[in-house]
C-alpha cells in the first residue's frame, strides 16, 4: 500500500519465490482461483493476502471485488486501485461520512470520482419518492 510520501512498489507479474498459498500460484491460476469462488465463499483471508501482494492491480482489483466483507478494504483505502472496488461496494447511508472523507482527502482522483458517484447515489437514494398513484 502506497501513503503519501512514499514510493510506488514495483508489481510483479507471477509469483515470487517462496510465496505461500495463493500467492505461490501463477497469474493465471490464481485468476481462475478467484474468478471461480462461489458468491457464498470462506477465503476473505487469502483474497485479502492478494489484495495486500505486490501482484500485478488487475490481480489484486480482482480479489478485492470478491472479497465479501467490504469493511476489511478499508485497509487498503490509499490504494488507489483497491480505492476504487472499496468506494463501488459502500452503498449504505452510514458510509456517507467515510465516502466523504475519502472525496476530501484521497491523492487519486479514480478513488475521489468513485467516492464521490457513490455519494450521488446515496443522496439520490435519500430523496423522497412521490407514489406514482399520487399526482403532485
Amino acid at each position: 500500500m502506497n501513503g503519501p510520501g512514499q514510493r510506488r512498489r514495483p508489481e510483479t507479474s507471477g509469483p515470487a519465490s517462496g510465496d505461500p498459498g495463493w500467492l505461490a500460484l501463477d497469474d493465471d491460476e490464481l485468476l481462475h482461483r478467484i474468478e471461480s469462488l462461489a458468491p457464498e465463499h470462506a477465503h476473505d483471508g487469502e483474497l485479502l493476502e492478494v489484495v495486500g501482494s505486490r501482484r500485478h492491480f488487475f490481480v489484486r482489483q480482482e480479489a478485492a471485488k470478491r472479497v465479501r466483507d467490504g469493511e476489511r478494504l478499508k485497509a487498503f483505502a490509499t490504494d488507489r486501485h483497491i480505492g476504487q472496488i472499496l468506494v463501488r461496494q459502500m452503498t449504505r447511508a452510514d458510509d456517507a461520512g467515510y465516502l466523504k472523507a475519502l472525496v476530501e482527502s484521497s491523492r487519486h482522483i479514480e478513488v475521489r470520482n468513485a467516492a464521490a458517484a457513490q455519494l450521488c447515489l446515496l443522496a439520490a437514494d435519500d430523496r423522497p419518492r412521490l407514489d406514482p398513484g399520487v399526482s403532485p
